[in-house]
């Protein structure tokens, strides 16, 4: 349960860091249509929240262990 949380919450402040960093940077992930602006602000948002989720699951392996065992 601790790990689910865990992982959705950084998750969640990995995704609106992406998109901050996104913005920032000029590219918009819900501009008009499908340019290369908004692919890579939806890179960024993907990348931001999938390494939100890994590094709330490399705090759990050193806080608790692996949780597959």
């Amino acid at each position: 349960m601790i790990l689910g949380v865990a992982q959705a919450a950084l998750f969640l402040a990995g995704a609106l860091l992406g998109r901050w960093l996104g913005l920032t940077l000029g590219f918009d992930a819900l501009g008009e249509g499908y340019g290369n602006s908004t692919l890579v602000g939806i890179l960024l948002i993907g990348l931001g929240g999938g390494g939100g989720a890994q590094l709330a699951r490399a705090w759990y392996r050193r806080k608790y262990g692996d949780p597959r065992v």
